[in-house]
């Protein structure tokens, strides 16, 4: 099979736009009948740094139809497939999408791209292009299509840097990979050894368009094809026009697994030994991260603990299993400094002991029955540690973890060792941290920049103070606290943007009054109640942060 990658120039100007535009259909005119597959680079449609949403919907309006028409012209011409990226337009907006048409000029696919990078996703006023990209956030096999008995995957620039992909991909028995790109920022070794690795992983061609920045530059460029087995086949680097070469899509790469192994690919051999628990949380049961998840939402406050004890894995798994989008829970630390979740400092209300929290040991805890209280039949149920929520729940619902320890202004803070759970289990983007101390927050924020705060009720009953401690120390959230709060408070919070929470509803009636405030997430104790009386609501409304 004779294979084709058209590699034009590309300009940082976006004057240069229809310049840019016309140099590669002119390039595309060049492809002959002797070709069989032909690869355009990502964004044929816009080929230039076309800034802000406007002049780049405008730059694909304009030229999304002609290209694709002339690539639906080059395929019959050719009698070759033809695979083009431009974007698709749907009521929510435009797409990045690689259309796949076969030899009689049919479009038979579009693959969307399934890594919008953070340029596509921004708001306009961000300085992004604000690309529809609701699609990304379901889960969703790899997008696999099969023509002339040749299985094709589809990876579009920023997906090139998702590895963990790569092996649910080589699962799919894929025989080439099609690669519409631009990778701006990498260097010609960068992007060859990215390649080589992804083929090598996947046990499939690699068939990758891009853009020439300039004959002498090192970066982006290297329109290239790969073997499965990490073999270079084509490598244009820099060069603008066509690069052509022959690839056999029936051959693949097998090597001993291990030392007198039987012949298997790479990635069989990587399966027989994978532990993803060591590494990742993944599948289909990872929400999206917090600042993507939509509002108006509901948050099981101390799990749905009308049907369990309350800060218990079974609250917490029971308001999950119900579709819970955020829970929150409560932190301390026991007198030998473990971690673990209780709302109340004291133990007599939700156990069978007496005391304080922080004057216990953690195994003395665990002869504590923290289920009896409840109902006779979860008699037996242990305080849960921090881990272990995060053992079970982290990347499966946003929480909302109110550290207590924070709260209480103890000496030891554990700052370090709540952060260094939290990154352990891969949920820095799930969890946010809740407290009335100040100081604790900027201390936090400074640590770890990365994890967001929201500032708690700390007493003051006028109902801007705690909005102004949050703009202060440019929390992320805010936790209100009725009646401590009014219209006014809310929308001055919205205006720095920082998002509203409040605490608490579990009639449905105050809770759809809240959000009709334009409160984001209403904390509830009877999720499951609540939830059926405002669905309607969380279902409609979508507030932008």
């Amino acid at each position: 099979m004779k294979v084709c990658v058209i590699q034009p120039h590309y300009s940082f100007d976006e004057r240069d736009v229809d310049a840019c535009f016309f140099e590669l259909c002119s390039l595309l005119d060049k492809c002959d009948d002797s070709l069989d597959l032909i690869v355009l680079p990502e964004y044929s449609d816009a080929p230039a740094d076309v800034k802000g949403k406007g002049g780049f919907y405008d730059a694909v309006r304009k030229n999304g139809s002609v290209i694709l028409e002339k690539a639906v012209m080059t395929a019959k011409k050719c009698n070759a497939m033809v695979f083009v990226n431009c974007g698709y337009e749907t009521k929510k907006g435009i797409r990045n999408t690689t259309y796949a048409i076969d030899r009689s000029g049919n479009i038979v696919g579009k693959y969307f791209k399934a890594h919008p990078a953070p340029s596509e996703v921004k708001k306009d006023r961000e300085g992004g292009h604000e690309l529809d990209v609701e699609y990304s956030y379901k889960t969703a096999d790899p997008y696999v299509l099969e023509m002339e008995n040749i299985r094709f995957a589809f990876l579009t620039c920023y997906d090139f840097y998702f590895y963990e992909n790569f092996a649910k991909i080589a699962m799919q028995n894929v025989d080439v990979i099609i690669g519409c790109s631009l990778q701006r920022t990498d260097t010609h070794s960068a992007l060859s050894i990215i390649n080589k690795f992804l083929c090598y992983n996947t046990n499939s061609y690699l068939i990758r368009s891009s853009v020439s920045l300039s004959e002498d530059s090192y970066l982006c460029g290297c329109s290239m094809v790969v073997s499965p087995a990490g073999e270079m086949l084509l490598d244009m680097e820099s060069r603008v026009g066509l690069g052509v070469c022959e690839i056999d899509p029936t051959k693949k790469y097998y090597k001993p697994a291990g030392h007198m192994g039987r012949m298997k690919s790479h990635y069989e051999y990587i399966e027989e030994g994978r532990r993803p628990w060591l590494y990742r949380n993944g599948g289909a049961s990872v929400v999206p991260f917090d600042e993507v998840m939509k509002y108006p939402r509901l948050c099981a406050h101390r799990g749905f603990s009308t049907v369990a004890p309350e800060n218990s894995v079974v609250a917490f798994g029971a308001a999950v299993a119900l579709g819970a989008e955020e829970i929150e829970f409560d932190i301390w630390s026991t007198k030998d400094g473990v971690l673990v979740s209780c709302h109340d400092s004291t133990l007599d209300r939700v156990s069978d002991g007496t005391g304080k929290i922080y004057d216990r040991t953690y195994a003395e805890l665990l002869e504590l029955d923290f289920g009896i209280k409840h109902s006779e039949r979860l008699k037996g149920l242990r305080i849960p540690t921090l881990e272990e929520i995060l053992q079970k729940f982290a990347g499966r619902v946003i929480m909302n973890i109110h550290v207590k320890i924070w709260d209480e202004h103890q000496a030891e803070t554990k700052m370090e060792e709540i952060v260094a759970l939290i990154r352990k289990y891969d949920c820095v983007r799930h969890v946010y941290f809740m407290t009335t101390n100040d100081e604790m927050i900027r201390r936090v924020t400074e640590y770890a920049p990365d994890i967001m705060v929201c500032v708690g009720w700390d007493g003051n009953k006028d109902p801007m103070s705690i909005v102004d401690r949050a703009i202060d120390l440019g929390a992320y959230k805010v936790q209100l606290f009725k009646p401590y709060f009014n219209q006014a408070s809310v929308d001055k919070a919205h205006a720095k943007g920082i998002l509203c929470n409040v605490f608490y509803a579990d009639d449905p009636n105050e809770a759809a009054e809240y959000f009709s405030m334009g409160i984001d997430t209403v904390l509830t104790n009877d999720y499951l109640t609540v939830y059926n009386g405002v669905k309607d609501i969380l279902n409609e409304k979508n507030f932008d942060k």
